[in-house]
């Protein structure tokens, strides 16, 4: 209980103390109170760890992120808190350390999902620290674990074929087109009505993370397609993609994906799923040598890191590029 109380002290003090200042402050707390406990009474105020979550996600909304990403905040926050079994102000390094060990171990998790989690944290507890919260954030001495790069595999151009082959309905060749030559998430692409598609420039816009809106592009194969799925449809749904069957309703991320893993099983292709369409033209785009701040502009990603991460250049082209300039 004595270092809760140092550290709330420490706390209210941080305004008006500087860090040599807090240091000496804190050391006079620890000679002092050594030998005792102090107990709380029963009357004083418990702290509401909830306000401390609530507020940082407040806050983050208003710097644009979207609901489901402040879900996940929240859900991975309120896990670590419930885990451990102390406040926010509470919780110090080892204390995490302990719980993403742990948190590791019981659910198997991979070294990216617990970074994942640790980026989270660090969010978290470095923007209590910038609002006085806590005097310093428990994260900053746990580092960014290092984990393998795999690359990921990519779409040959005869599985893609092979898909667009294998197409039974109109709607499902014009989605297949539609990711492959945009680019474009599924959840952008659900989102779509038809009077989004500009047929004209091949183009349309498109709502990404953060709610920010892009401009994205497809070819004349695509264009086809989507005008004649669109004039094969009988239902007055303004979504670009609806179900098969009667009610026709929007097409959703589970429909999609559904209907590409069965695809894909049919065919005997490894892993389909729209987000290998997403990767697959981010890697063909800069093997052909478009720069990768256009490539990072097509796919609509904030940070550059993010587009290196998507796209894999071909040994063989690192091989004739070395032959080439070096050679």
């Amino acid at each position: 209980m004595n270092e809760e109380i140092i550290q709330e002290i420490e706390r209210r003090m941080l305004p008006h103390l500087n860090n040599e200042q807090l240091k000496k402050l804190k050391n006079v707390l620890e000679d002092t109170l050594h030998g005792f406990t102090v107990l709380p009474s029963e009357d004083a105020p418990k702290p509401k760890e909830r306000d401390a979550v609530d507020a940082f996600i407040v806050a983050k909304r208003i710097e644009g992120c979207s609901e489901k990403t402040l879900t996940y905040y929240r859900k991975t926050i309120e896990a670590m808190i419930s885990g451990i079994g102390k406040t926010p102000q509470q919780i110090t390094t080892d204390d995490l350390r302990k719980y993403l060990t742990s948190y590791q171990v019981q659910r198997k998790s991979s070294k990216v999902t617990i970074d994942n989690i640790r980026r989270i944290l660090s969010s978290f507890f470095s923007w209590l620290e910038d609002e006085d919260f806590i005097v310093k954030s428990p994260v900053r001495r746990i580092h960014k674990i290092k984990t393998a790069k795999v690359i990921k595999d990519t779409y040959t151009d005869e599985a893609l074929e092979q898909m667009r082959d294998s197409c039974t309905t109109a709607r499902d060749l014009a989605i297949i087109d539609l990711l492959a030559s945009s680019g474009m998430r599924v959840g952008e692409m659900v989102t779509l009505n038809r009077d989004d598609i500009n047929f004209n420039e091949r183009e349309c816009v498109v709502f990404g993370k953060g709610n920010k809106e892009r401009l994205v592009y497809f070819d004349a194969r695509t264009k086809i397609h989507l005008q004649n799925y669109l004039e094969s449809r009988t239902d007055d749904n303004p979504a670009l993609f609806v179900s098969l069957k009667a009610p026709y309703e929007r097409l959703m991320i589970g429909g999609v994906e559904t209907r590409l893993r069965e695809l894909g099983k049919r065919l005997n292709l490894p892993k389909v799923h729209p987000h290998k369409f997403r990767r697959t033209l981010a890697t063909s785009a800069i093997d052909k040598g478009m720069p990768i701040e256009q490539v990072q502009q097509l796919l609509g990603h904030q940070k550059i890191d993010t587009t290196m991460h998507y796209a894999m250049v071909k040994q063989q082209n690192v091989k004739l590029a070395h032959r080439k300039y070096i050679g």
